[in-house]
């Protein structure tokens, strides 16, 4: 009964409209705004006013949803006119990963199917009309902030005169440093997971099962498995090197290749189309399964390199360089990097990691992190590497910089951030305002009574 209450409230903003039909809602609906030649209906509001989300809403629901409706319609209709799309791949890659977390938190695909009454064909097609136009918003958005800058001088200006308990809260941050080792794999195991995909191969090519049906029974891959195994348009730099060399050799979608290791497990593939410089494939991911006394081993080997850094026969960088298997981190002395993107859209590199940053890369590794000390270096442990793969580490705290007000120096692009977000929303703001101007609408004399953010709406 939790699960099903937890998946109702997670999930009733999405499906609210299907909900109320399939349950003879009373509701009479009638369009109420008109934004060009765009209609808002009662039902999109009331649906949208079910969403747990909105409990915190300030102001009338039955002001503030409409009008959001509305400014999500101008920038729909401008996206059409710049021909802003998004790719399918953008769409099914964000609408799988949402499936695959409802089916977890219902317990199965066939629970989740049941509370729905739809199939998973279903939800995945609501979900697609929904992020399509999210997602086309969020590009436009960009599109019309995108020349928008600014300078170091601006950012003092801007936080100059600010009082210090006025100015953004920095959460902790810290630099780890990772030294891995992976349990050995004894080569049978390695022989059964290949012999097992070998057998999957020729069931397809005999027609005694389809690659999809397989695919969803027996692959790892919780990102593709319910959906038969199948991949979305990917270029080859999206794609495991060794994978994609496999995927981008195949020509002939009734043929399944060889096995092939990856730096995730071992797969089986099929080609499903071509376009471009883009393979859509499906496939069938395969783990050796890690025996305790190959992780037992590989703790123990841990353990005793810790003892050895700590009695300083070397030190904990040199060890990363020279023993460590985790090829990101090793040539750098075993200093984890924290990828991020500005708000420019740049993407940039950092040493340092808030928590849930930390957290999000491995829940394992933030709980270890968490207990030490600087310079300390922790026991050996087990976790999740970012390839989903077990893997035994030890790690060493090399900084901590606890909570605190930004300062411009050692934050800096902390507040950059804060300032070009603002001046972004002002030419977001002025943007709405002229296309009011511009732009045909017609509001239901019962839905004008309201103090909307953009006055503009009623002529």
């Amino acid at each position: 009964m939790k699960r099903i209450a937890l998946i109702s409230v997670f999930l009733s903003f999405f499906f609210s409209v299907s909900l109320l039909a399939q349950k003879g809602s009373n509701v009479v609906d009638e369009v109420i705004w008109v934004v060009g030649d765009e209609a808002i209906l009662k039902s999109d509001v009331e649906g949208m006013r079910r969403d747990p989300s909105w409990s915190q809403i300030k102001g009338n629901p039955y002001c503030v949803i409409p009008e959001r409706l509305a400014i999500q319609k101008l920038f729909l209709h401008q996206a059409a006119i710049d021909s802003i799309e998004v790719t399918d791949s953008q769409i099914n890659a964000y609408v799988e990963e949402r499936i695959n977390d409802w089916v977890m938190t219902a317990g199965s695909k066939e629970k989740l199917e049941e509370y729905m009454s739809m199939p998973i064909s279903q939800i995945r097609e609501e979900l697609n009309n929904r992020y399509k136009d999210e997602m086309t918003v969020n590009k436009m958005r960009e599109k019309l902030t995108e020349d928008v800058k600014v300078t170091p001088a601006e950012v003092r200006r801007y936080f100059k005169d600010m009082s210090e308990d006025s100015l953004p809260l920095i959460p902790t941050q810290v630099e780890v440093e990772i030294l891995v080792q992976h349990p050995r794999i004894p080569e049978e195991e390695i022989a059964r997971v290949k012999e097992e995909l070998r057998s999957y191969a020729e069931r397809i090519t005999t027609g005694s099962m389809s690659f999809s049906t397989l695919a969803i029974l027996n692959s790892e891959d919780k990102g593709s498995k319910l959906q038969g195994g199948e991949l979305p348009y990917m270029g080859k730099g999206e794609l495991d090197q060794a994978f994609a060399n496999v995927a981008f050799s195949l020509t002939d979608p009734n043929k399944v290749s060889k096995v092939v290791e990856s730096e995730f497990g071992f797969h089986i593939i099929q080609l499903i189309d071509k376009r471009g410089d883009k393979v859509k494939v499906r496939h069938i991911l395969r783990k050796p399964v890690v025996a305790q006394k190959d992780i037992d081993a590989a703790l123990a080997r841990l353990d005793s390199i810790a003892d050895d850094i700590r009695k300083e026969k070397f030190t904990f960088e040199k060890g990363a360089m020279l023993i460590s298997d985790d090829k990101d981190t090793k040539n750098n002395r075993g200093l984890m990097t924290n990828r991020k993107q500005t708000p420019e859209g740049e993407r940039i590199q950092t040493s340092r990691f808030e928590m849930s940053e930390l957290a999000n890369t491995s829940s394992e590794l933030a709980r270890v992190v968490d207990g030490l000390e600087i310079g300390e270096i922790s026991k050996p442990f087990i976790m999740t590497d970012s390839r989903g793969k077990t893997v035994c580490a030890i790690v060493k705290l090399k900084n901590r910089i606890k909570t605190h007000r930004a300062g411009i120096s050692e934050d800096f692009q902390v507040l950059r951030g804060i300032v070009l977000n603002k001046k972004k929303e002002e030419r977001i703001n002025e943007w709405i305002r002229e296309k009011q101007q511009s732009t045909y609408i017609r509001i239901n004399e019962d839905w004008c009574d309201c103090e909307f953010e953009y006055p503009g709406w009623v002529k």
